[in-house]
């Protein structure tokens, strides 16, 4: 017990001790949420006796997953079955393994990727941008709306088309057994819905729940989480209303800020200790938050100490500004710094180009994270193709992605042909193929195409014995069967593409020494459950947006693009709130020194813009500015509030008029527009 508690501070000891009921712990950036989380976790497995097969932990990215479960293990003692902790994703994976065959559909299901999410559209439809369709798609699916629902609700002909992309979208992944991102998370909650039994069954098996970034939690998620509590109300949520940067992704900030209204009977802990920025950068980041008036509030205290003051770069523009931070970054190294101790975030991914140019130029090394992955690249795509098909012949999609590589002489209107035969026998391409005569493929296509079609069936199935009987020694029988290699055999990256595969066999190898009794399967859907934050590693320089750049912390920031239309961005469909979160956040990810930096002009769009410096420069208390700031009002969303002649209202939304704050507040069932001054908070 006294190792579990003897590095917390007393707001942390008395969350974690908090073991029943629904719990609220509002952790501000950099004040332990991650030792809050793992000591809870410890109290109830160590202290309470609470077996660690009853508790159940998810976080959001498997960096932090991988964390937490090493750090929670290193205080766990004597434990024969560790606690389930993991991303909610991979939670929805390990679920739907055991439990899906109640949708009638087959446990040994691949999961694909965005990839190749965007490629079965486009086979779909290529009138409608492909990016909208998947955008939708996942929209409805996080919605819980089925084909027929989305067809229902359209008004426009275009997005008509789309749900009925939609209908055939899901159609395809159930003849090809397969689920997408989304549907780890749609159709558990479907079975648990349609399932009372297993709901039941499910929430008494986890008996305590612990959340990892609440706030980023989307309305499906905060559904299945409700679902997981039927028994219990042993929910425990971390988060931090001033981090949530999701929206346009679908996470919604209601979730935390009405935590204690979806769970009744809340206990809220707040964590205001920062154990990560030097005082001058908590500064800065406090002052500019206070501006936002959707949050719970509360204030990061420094427990390091004062540093340097906030740096502030002033530039002409992206050249001057790019040359400057190089400079900097350059005395950092000379001075002893270690290369991945330094970042550099931006708003607008675009932004990267010229810094990258200036860092060439100086001879800085850097990984630009969110760039294109490791498994996005063509080579890499064509060997997991190639997995998939021997984990799941019938995977027509992967077989037409590989069928021709390296080129067999089939054209692409012979694998049309094939495919279209295989359509009308209502069969997988596989299968029409195996079970088709020679003599009738001939018919099909040219003789010499029958039989080359014969022939890579049947190494399929030969590697996929080998498969079944010795997962180390697969890649080997894979490659000297295939020769997958000499796909790019001429190429000018010819090198490059072969270390990639080289790397990718290591890997797989790697997973299959630390997962001896794991498969094919297994292997493919860790994969597709990387984050770009797993490529944080390395001896270099990192460059990221602000998004990506979540969870992580570095001893010097730079931050480029401070200028009003980068951040904040501004215009329609814009949230300045969420554009201020962006903001702390990236202010909160400096240990040591933070620099902010803004140019008079940036090439953008094909022309030369001039630049108003950023607002948050103002907000934050760094410099006088043009722009007004915005005072925060003192109401929120929620608030009841009286006013001298309408009586006690309560307040229903909140928007900017003039200098002034109109709240929109429910008297009785009468709606009325007040402005803020005119009433008083109860």
């Amino acid at each position: 017990m006294e190792k579990i508690f003897e590095k917390l501070n007393e707001s942390q000891s008395l969350a974690v001790k908090q073991s029943e009921g629904p719990v609220l712990i509002l952790a501000g950036a950099g004040s332990g949420k991650t030792t809050t989380i793992v000591s809870r976790l410890a109290y109830l497995i160590e202290v309470l006796g609470i077996p660690a097969s009853n508790t159940l932990t998810l976080t959001f990215t498997n960096k932090a997953a991988k964390e937490m479960r090493e750090r929670a293990l290193d205080m766990i003692e004597n434990v024969s079955y560790p606690p389930l902790l993991c991303t909610f994703h991979k939670f929805g994976l390990l679920f739907l393994k055991f439990n899906i065959h109640l949708l009638n559909r087959q446990n040994n299901f691949v999961v694909i990727d965005t990839d190749d999410k965007k490629r079965i559209i486009k086979r779909i439809n290529t009138e409608i941008p492909t990016p909208l369709i998947a955008s939708e798609i996942s929209r409805y699916k996080n919605s819980l709306l089925t084909p027929d629902d989305a067809y229902k609700q359209a008004e426009l002909f275009n997005y008509q088309q789309i749900a009925k992309v939609y209908e055939e979208y899901e159609a395809y992944l159930r003849e090809n057994n397969l689920v997408d991102f989304d549907d780890l998370i749609a159709l558990t909650y479907k079975l648990l819905d349609e399932n009372p039994e297993l709901a039941e069954k499910t929430s008494q098996k986890y008996q305590y729940i612990m959340i990892d970034e609440y706030q980023d939690t989307n309305e499906l998620q905060l559904k299945l989480l409700q679902k997981l509590c039927s028994s219990h109300s042993n929910l425990c949520v971390v988060g931090d209303d001033d981090q949530s940067i999701y929206g346009w992704r679908g996470a919604h900030i209601r979730n935390i800020m009405e935590f204690d209204q979806d769970f009744k009977g809340t206990s809220t802990f707040k964590l205001e200790n920062n154990y990560r920025s030097k005082e001058p950068i908590l500064k800065v980041a406090n002052a500019l938050i206070e501006h936002n008036r959707s949050r719970l509030g509360k204030k990061l205290i420094a427990t390091r100490g004062s540093g340097e003051d906030v740096t502030i770069l002033n530039s002409h523009d992206e050249n001057e500004e790019s040359r400057k931070i190089a400079q900097k970054i350059r005395k950092l190294l000379d001075s002893g710094v270690q290369a991945n101790d330094i970042a550099i975030l931006y708003r607008v991914n675009v932004l990267s180009r010229s810094i990258e140019e200036g860092l060439n130029r100086t001879g800085i090394a850097y990984k630009l994270v969110g760039g294109l992955r490791f498994y996005d690249r063509a080579e890499i795509k064509d060997l997991i193709s190639y997995i998939r098909i021997i984990t799941n012949f019938h995977d027509d999609f992967s077989f037409k992605r590989v069928v021709n590589k390296p080129k067999r002489g089939l054209g692409k209107a012979s694998i049309e042909k094939i495919e279209l035969a295989a359509h009308a026998n209502e069969s997988s391409i596989y299968e029409y193929i195996k079970k088709t005569s020679l003599a009738d493929l001939e018919v099909l296509v040219r003789k010499k195409n029958a039989k080359t079609l014969k022939t890579f069936i049947k190494n399929i199935e030969n590697v996929s014995k080998v498969a079944s009987e010795s997962t180390y020694e697969f890649v080997d029988v894979l490659e000297d069967t295939f020769h997958l290699k000499d796909i790019y055999a001429g190429m000018q990256d010819e090198a490059d593409r072969v270390l990639n595969m080289d790397e990718f066999y290591g890997l797989f190898r790697d997973f299959v020494k630390k997962s001896p009794e794991s498969g094919l399967d297994e292997f493919l859907n860790e994969l597709t459950l990387q984050s770009e934050q797993d490529q944080v590693e390395g001896e270099s320089i990192y460059m990221m947006s602000i998004h990506a750049s979540k969870g992580l912390e570095f001893e010097h920031i730079f931050i480029i693009g401070l200028e009003e239309g980068f951040l904040p961005l501004v215009g329609d469909g814009s949230d300045l709130e969420e554009e201020r979160r962006l903001g702390y956040v990236s202010f909160t990810r400096a240990k040591e020194t933070l620099t902010l930096s803004h140019a008079g002009s940036r090439f953008y769009k094909g022309r030369r813009s001039d630049l108003q410096k950023s607002r948050f420069f103002n907000e934050a208390g760094l410099c006088e500015g043009s722009l007004k700031v915005e005072k925060n009002t003192a109401f929120k969303k929620g608030d009841l509030v009286r006013h001298k002649i309408f009586g006690t209202g309560r307040v229903t939304g909140i928007s900017k008029s003039g200098r002034e704050f109109k709240l929109n507040i429910n008297f009785a069932g009468t709606k009325r527009d007040i402005l803020a001054s005119f009433v008083e908070r109860l």
